[in-house]
């Protein structure tokens, strides 16, 4: 049982959740045993022993597996094709309250980039974005809202000089693009879905997961947009069977539901 991968992945279901048979394997048990070896604890056993008894490591742990790799205005040119086409053609589809679902939003890099991008466009008050993300702690990140000068060097200079002020080493959001956003935990491969979204942007996360797990969960966003709503993935991203599920594919990148 010391080196029991079936048995790990059993307890920390129990634990946490987070069922690790909807992650890629080798890579997830790879990121595991780097984390074991850390804390020189010998054994699948005893660290499961220690993720019962000690809230940090539990803690360090589920940090540690929800990859939380994040940025604001990742791709630019694809927030560009956001900024010119896809948000005008939603705000006349769909009026100026728009239901927007940031999806394993992380650090909160993505959510308050989309107010931001939204904000070219519409008032502030007309802006809602809902966030989710597994990581309570990476949720509470995101509601300090600092970030480091890497993070932000994406983000249109205009944007940045407006809403983003110098804190020593980091750069803090303005509250007024923070009071725009909803957190809330969320488990994508566990819990409900969320319904009639016009927009979801979930970018750079299921690469972690199997195909499977991919496919249940593109067809779960799919329910979740409403009539002509689109979806906005990673560039390491695609969906194979897009027409099988539904989607119309705008671009690379985005997805409609007709």
């Amino acid at each position: 049982m010391a080196y029991d991968y079936e048995y790990l992945k059993k307890e920390v279901l129990a634990l946490t959740a987070i069922d690790l048979n909807c992650y890629k394997e080798k890579q997830m048990k790879r990121r595991i045993d780097t984390l074991i070896s850390k804390h020189k604890i010998d054994g699948y056993d005893k660290y499961v022993q220690g993720l019962k008894s000690d809230k940090t490591l539990f803690d360090e742990f589920v940090n540690y597996i929800t990859i939380n790799v994040s940025e604001f205005y990742r791709n630019p040119e694809q927030w560009k094709l956001m900024d010119e086409q896809v948000i005008p053609e939603l705000i006349k589809k769909f009026g100026k309250n728009l239901k927007v679902w940031s999806a394993a939003c992380s650090t909160g890099d993505e959510p308050y980039s989309l107010v931001m991008a939204l904000s070219r466009h519409l008032p502030l008050n007309n802006i809602r974005i809902y966030a989710t993300d597994l990581d309570k702690q990476v949720i509470a990140k995101a509601k300090l809202g600092l970030y480091s000068e890497k993070s932000i060097v994406s983000v249109p200079s205009d944007l940045k000089s407006k809403y983003f002020t110098k804190v020593g080493p980091s750069y803090k959001i303005a509250d007024e693009i923070m009071a725009r956003v909803d957190f809330k935990e969320h488990n994508l491969l566990k819990d409900a879905y969320p319904t009639d979204y016009h927009l979801i942007v979930c970018r750079n996360v299921l690469i972690y997961f199997t195909e499977e797990a991919k496919e249940e969960v593109f067809r779960k966003y799919y329910k979740s947009l409403a009539s002509g709503g689109v979806l906005f993935i990673g560039s390491t991203e695609q969906i194979i069977n897009y027409k099988e599920i539904g989607y119309e594919r705008k671009n690379s990148f985005f997805y409609q539901k007709p």
